[in-house]
């Protein structure tokens, strides 16, 4: 999945119409070590999945992560704009990311298709965060003003 794939999952999870947009077709000229690589990565659930957090008691819903295969991570919310970042898999069980000039480092204490489970390194102790795969569809709801 590439960041337009990307884009319109979040265009699709925000609920906006597709119809309006054009077909994207595969570049038939890819790599065949491109193909090859992309589909070792489908056994990897943690890749090209939106992954929306549970269990926040932040009261701020749809928080959502999604890890492209490209190394781009796709961090979204219903109260925030959304960012891209560079991530990358640094273990079978740890990844990182960058966020605002700093490296976020997280242990993957579990990984499943219907679960993600993070515990982020940061400055102040471990936070742990869980997401579950973004039911579709997905429209945020109306933050009280």
């Amino acid at each position: 999945m590439d960041k337009k794939a990307a884009i319109l999952a979040l265009m699709t999870a925000w609920g906006v119409g597709t119809c309006a947009l054009p077909a994207m077709a595969q570049d038939a000229g890819a790599p065949a070590t491109e193909a090859a690589g992309a589909e070792a990565d489908g056994d990897n659930p943690l890749l090209n999945r939106v992954w929306v957090r549970s269990g926040d008691d932040s009261g701020l819903p749809g928080a959502m992560q999604i890890f492209l295969a490209d190394g781009t991570l796709v961090s979204d919310s219903c109260w925030e704009t959304y960012r891209l970042s560079k991530w990358q898999q640094v273990s079978e069980t740890e990844i990182s990311w960058e966020e605002d000039g700093m490296t976020i480092n997280a242990d993957i204490t579990a990984l499943t298709a219907d679960e993600l489970v993070l515990n982020l390194k940061l400055v102040d102790g471990v936070e742990e965060q869980r997401f579950a795969p973004a039911e579709t569809p997905y429209l945020c709801p109306d933050m009280p003003k």
